[in-house]
């Protein structure tokens, strides 16, 4: 019967969620499921102000319509309003509400006289994120076993459950166990798509271009025109090293300069000479006799 309730208050929170969202309703504690006898707060805040918006309710329990904070239930103060001791009677969907009949995102309170409650994400929750779930007692956090939908998921010693990077399929009705204390109320997660990455729009002036960078001579080539300048200075050292070498050798015996050698005698010459001898030979002949 518990669940059915519930049911019917989902879809209420579902046709409220189709209304503009123009604030949000935020509760402290901040939990879904909330022990019979606790001080609860809610507020309506909006971006720029909180003006002119008013925490409304729906309770099918007792068949109440959106009936507002004060003077039936809870204290209202502006855009706030207290409720000093929550009953299970108070079990139901809260929104703000402005003057003007805007309805903000609505919320799902649960208000339990037992022993366990379920502290879960009072807000839907995006896509890709992590959501932590702690089965907690009016004493202690115990080792509980967690459900979904009606279905076993684990035990948890320390008593938190975390779903990472949920996606829609988690979406459901999630509750607790514990072996001393007996069982949470179920509580709906909502999970809502991730948004569309936007991207930035192009700059409407374009910087201009730079020029292109010449191209780079390649490097084979650099080493190809070194080899070739350098095997091009071996003939010039060589000749360089020659000439120096002939400057500076000495002559070799007393060798007259080319240019003090004798002529060869002619031939007329040559007879003058050979008779010269002759005669000398004569004379010699004649003094030895």
């Amino acid at each position: 019967m518990e669940e059915t309730c519930l049911l019917r208050l989902l879809f209420v929170t579902s046709l409220l969620s189709g209304c503009t969202h123009q604030a949000s309703l935020n509760i402290s504690p901040h939990s879904s499921q909330l022990f019979e006898g606790e001080f609860v707060s809610l507020r309506c805040e909006e971006d720029h102000s909180s003006d002119g918006w008013t925490v409304t309710r729906n309770t099918t329990k007792t068949r109440e319509t959106r009936t507002q904070c004060g003077p039936d239930w809870g204290e209202q103060a502006g855009s706030s309003c207290t409720i000093s001791y929550m009953d299970p009677l108070d079990t139901g969907v809260y929104w703000c509400e402005s003057t003007g009949g805007a309805a903000s995102s609505s919320i799902t309170i649960t208000v339990t006289g037992g022993a366990v409650i379920l502290q879960s994400p009072v807000h839907p929750v995006m896509e890709g994120d992590d959501v932590t779930l702690t089965c907690t007692t009016k004493t202690s956090i115990l080792s509980a076993g967690f459900y979904k939908d009606g279905s076993f998921i684990r035990t948890e010693p320390t008593g938190h459950m975390t779903i990472h990077h949920v996606s829609r399929s988690d979406e459901g009705f999630y509750k607790c166990n514990t072996i001393s204390d007996g069982e949470s109320p179920p509580s709906w997660i909502t999970v809502t798509e991730k948004p569309a990455a936007t991207t930035s729009p192009p700059t409407s002036s374009a910087s201009p271009s730079s020029p292109p960078a010449p191209p780079l001579v390649p490097v084979w080539s650099m080493v190809l025109a070194i080899l070739i300048f350098l095997f091009s200075l071996v003939p010039l050292v060589l000749l360089v090293l020659e000439v120096r070498r002939l400057t500076n050798r000495k002559p070799k015996g007393n060798y007259l300069p080319v240019s003090m050698e004798m002529a060869p005698p002619t031939q007329a010459e040559q007879g003058l000479a050979d008779e010269f001898d002759d005669v000398m030979a004569a004379v010699t002949t004649e003094h030895h006799l």
